[in-house]
């Protein structure tokens, strides 16, 4: 099966049970438009490439799929509120997200903060169930890696030093510390879990965890390339927001030779670190090469 086939597959899977955990309810009209707005937020569309991580990075240690759904949709709940919050007027000021309006342009802003809110707390809430894994301990090792890959050390933290950088002049060191953060930690705890889920031991993490890092500095060095050179009917969002704000990108620093040299490095260093699994790693390998040729 080629990994266009698989991607789909998995966020086949991944959107089937959003659905079912953002199910409509009986319930006052306030709460049902804020289901609503969630629903609208997490459903219909894009790549799911971060629960896609999950599973693949649990298939490593015989974990079936259905097995790491729980925690593939979890971390999709995190990844989509941050997409809301990031498109607000206070932050990137967004009015298009996935070929459609943003959420604070079908909603309103309230109902839009409302809905970021309730899909990251949504996330820690499946991550305690028993369905996500049998052993409370996995669950609270998942619990405690999400809720640090999404705060002030991670994610959070990482948007915060974007807006800070806003017009700033950083060096390479800085831009890639920031966006390690912003996007990176979400990647990393996407193969982490895998692992976790996997009980894989500390070699097979380290391996993980290297490669995770290099797959999240080429996915962001990648939007960043597509964002500079992107058709925004292709993206599905703005193009060339980035330098409309002044925001620091590796791409502003190195060119646009540089940056693509530098994408082509990554997406070996992420590929040599799945070494010590040999062939079971083909499709997180191919996985790092999508980067390289995504349009959107």
């Amino acid at each position: 099966m080629a990994l266009t086939e698989k991607l789909e597959r998995i966020a086949s899977l991944v959107e089937q049970r959003l659905d079912a955990l953002l199910a409509p309810e009986p319930v006052p009209m306030g709460q049902a438009r804020l289901i609503e707005a969630m629903r609208y937020a997490a459903l219909g569309g894009g790549k799911r490439l971060r629960p896609f991580l999950v599973i693949e990075s649990a298939r490593l240690f015989g974990v079936a799929e259905e097995e790491a759904l729980e925690a593939s949709a979890a971390l999709e709940c995190v990844h989509c509120y941050s997409l809301v919050h990031d498109d607000l007027p206070s932050m990137d000021d967004d009015a298009m997200r996935r070929g459609r309006a943003t959420a604070h342009i079908a909603f309103g802003e309230a109902t839009a903060i409302l809905a970021g809110d309730a899909l990251l707390t949504l996330a820690f809430d499946i991550l305690s169930r028993p369905s996500t894994h049998p052993d409370g301990s996995v669950r609270a090792t998942l619990v405690g890696l999400l809720a640090q890959a999404a705060g002030v050390h991670g994610m959070v933290g990482g948007q915060a030093l974007d807006l800070a950088a806003e017009g700033q002049s950083l060096g390479p060191m800085e831009v890639a510390k920031m966006q390690e953060m912003k996007t990176g930690a979400l990647f990393a705890f996407a193969c982490h879990a895998g692992a976790v889920l996997g009980r894989a031991d500390a070699v097979a993490q380290g391996a993980l965890a290297a490669y995770a890092s290099a797959f999240g500095q080429a996915f962001q060095l990648a939007d960043d390339l597509l964002d500079a050179q992107g058709d925004a009917a292709t993206m599905g969002k703005a193009a060339a927001k980035d330098e409309g704000r002044g925001k620091a990108t590796l791409v502003a620093l190195l060119g646009i030779d540089a940056a693509r040299a530098r994408l082509k490095a990554l997406v070996d260093d992420a590929e040599a670190a799945l070494a010590p699994f040999g062939a079971k790693a083909v499709t997180l390998k191919e996985a790092a090469r999508f980067i390289v040729s995504r349009r959107a």
